[in-house]
């Protein structure tokens, strides 16, 4: 069977390791991107992710901001974009609902939290 693959886009390396390590010990392949731009080699991609996990504050383009582009192109807006942050639990959910994205996780997580998060979008 095929491992869900997930991106995650955090500009913190130290988010990135710890989610990375989280879900891949979860069962997931997961690819990493620092910020919109380096996410789109991989969201543009034939072999796209099936979940993204998207900081709200990126360098270039904030994340919310970015998550509103993707859900306009129909060959993405299917996949579920989960928001990032460590924004207050009220900022979080508005900026997922302006942005379209499909739900988001509170910074700092747990591993077993995001692994949760995750598995509520994919097997």
């Amino acid at each position: 069977m095929a491992k869900n693959k997930i991106l995650i886009v955090d500009d913190s390396e130290l988010v990135l390791m710890m989610a990375r390590d989280a879900l891949e010990e979860a069962g997931y392949k997961v690819f990493c991107a620092h910020n919109g731009l380096e996410a789109n080699g991989y969201i543009f991609s034939a072999d796209r992710p099936d979940l993204i996990i998207m900081d709200v504050m990126l360098p270039m383009l904030e994340g919310n901001k970015k998550v509103k582009l993707l859900k306009e192109k129909d060959f993405i807006s299917q996949i579920p974009i989960l928001l990032l942050s460590s924004k207050s639990e009220d900022e979080l959910r508005r900026l997922t609902d302006e942005s379209g994205a499909d739900g988001y996780i509170s910074k700092p997580f747990s591993p077993a939290g995001i692994v949760t998060t995750v598995r509520n979008f994919l097997p």
